[in-house]
């Protein structure tokens, strides 16, 4: 028996009395939208004139010819408006929200991207917007708060539990719970309670329409597989959307960090470590404790390291339909390098995972075969946390150099 909002036995909405009268308001303006041919539209016309969409297939030829096998397409979310595709599912709330009559957002963000798009949003439709960030966060990705920051949003760093994105979106409920009234939280993945996942994964499925269509345009056929990094699931859930009917095989990339034996990493469904609870008010995999505690999480990508995955992408997990790799720190570091120098592109570190993984299978597959790669974001706001991991002396000068600047 199907239950709304539930895929397999993953998913649904375990929420506090407070919240469900707020859930259903949202579940069914989603409802409304969906049924309603004008929203896309609307979404269409404005992610065209205002993000770049759609976004190209870039062919890495350089990459194909390096590794023989498979010829390797790249979708380019990276060219966004805000250097990421965290732009589509924002843009495509916003309109929600504007529909609900409602006047402030509220977002949680990891890697940042997700709340600059936010900020960004709120600044465009008008709303006043708070943006939630761990701690540890706020120290890694400095450009992107500056961003946000300027485009009038309120940053607020959240210093509880492991200071990273689990205990931001904690914080982000608390704020909706004090302020339903004129408040929508922009959840930034295809994670949490019914209906966020089928929402986000819906919004995001614009980058899987067009990846089949440009494919078949630009190959003449389906590819061989489609390679996405898995933070919470929003990026993979939108490139896997446009080929979830073909024969196409599905391959999403977890943080494996410093090595899945460690403990240090975020793979949930790669890894042995991950098992099915109940946290955020959702049902999924976590990585978690024998009591039910949650793990701290390490990947060098900020936008990685949650410690629950979308429960759609869970469901995909244990039907097989979708098949789940790990990629480490130093492995995606040295995919991005390569990536810089071969194709002149510069994927996110989190971009990067899907990378490393398909550079691993390309030379294994056969020269008629064709893989796309989602570049979920731009890597120009890791450029502090790459140069650490590369080791750049030139830079460490002027990073000292600065640092006097501002008699630091």
């Amino acid at each position: 028996m199907n239950r709304p909002g539930y895929h397999g036995r993953f998913g649904g909405a375990f929420l506090p009395e407070i919240l469900v009268a707020t859930f259903d308001q949202l579940g069914q303006a989603f409802a409304q939208a969906k049924a309603d041919p004008s929203f896309w539209q609307e979404y269409t016309e404005l992610m065209s004139t205002y993000s770049c969409r759609p976004t190209p297939l870039t062919p890495a030829d350089n990459l194909s010819r390096h590794f023989g096998g498979a010829r390797i397409f790249v979708k380019r979310e990276d060219l966004n408006h805000t250097g990421a595709h965290k732009a589509n599912n924002v843009m495509a709330q916003g309109l929600l929200v504007r529909r609900m009559g409602k006047t402030r957002v509220i977002a949680e963000t990891g890697a940042g991207q997700h709340g600059v798009a936010t900020a960004t949003m709120a600044a465009r439709f008008g709303f006043s917007c708070t943006v939630y960030m761990g701690e540890e966060d706020v120290e890694r990705q400095r450009p992107n708060v500056f961003w946000m920051q300027q485009l009038g949003a309120e940053v607020v760093p959240v210093r509880d539990g492991s200071r990273t994105l689990k205990d931001a979106i904690n914080e982000a409920l608390r704020d909706w719970a004090r302020n339903m009234d004129d408040t929508h939280y922009v959840l930034g993945t295809a994670s949490g309670p019914h209906p966020y996942p089928e929402m986000v994964a819906y919004f995001q499925s614009i980058i899987g329409l067009e990846a089949r269509k440009q494919i078949l345009a630009q190959a003449g056929k389906l590819p061989k597989r489609v390679y996405a990094c898995v933070g919470g699931g929003s990026n993979a859930m939108g490139i896997f959307s446009g080929f979830m009917d073909d024969d196409v095989e599905l391959v999403g990339v977890e943080a494996g960090g410093k090595g899945l034996g460690t403990g240090m990493h975020a793979a949930r469904l790669a890894s042995d470590q991950g098992s099915v609870g109940v946290a955020q008010g959702y049902k999924t995999y976590f990585l978690q404790d024998d009591d039910g505690q949650m793990r701290d999480t390490h990947s060098v990508a900020a936008g990685l390291d949650y410690v629950g995955v979308s429960p759609i992408l869970a469901h995909l997990h244990e039907t097989g339909r979708a098949r789940f790799e790990s990629a480490t720190d130093a492995e995606v570091v040295e995919a991005l390098r390569l990536t810089m120098r071969m194709e002149g592109l510069i994927p996110a570190l989190e971009s990067a995972h899907a990378f490393a993984q398909a550079f691993k299978e390309a030379p294994k597959l056969g020269s008629d075969d064709v893989i796309v790669i989602n570049q979920s974001g731009r890597g120009d706001k890791d450029i502090f946390t790459v140069a650490d991991a590369i080791g750049d002396p030139d830079w460490e000068r002027f990073i000292i150099k600065k640092a006097e600047a501002y008699h630091a």
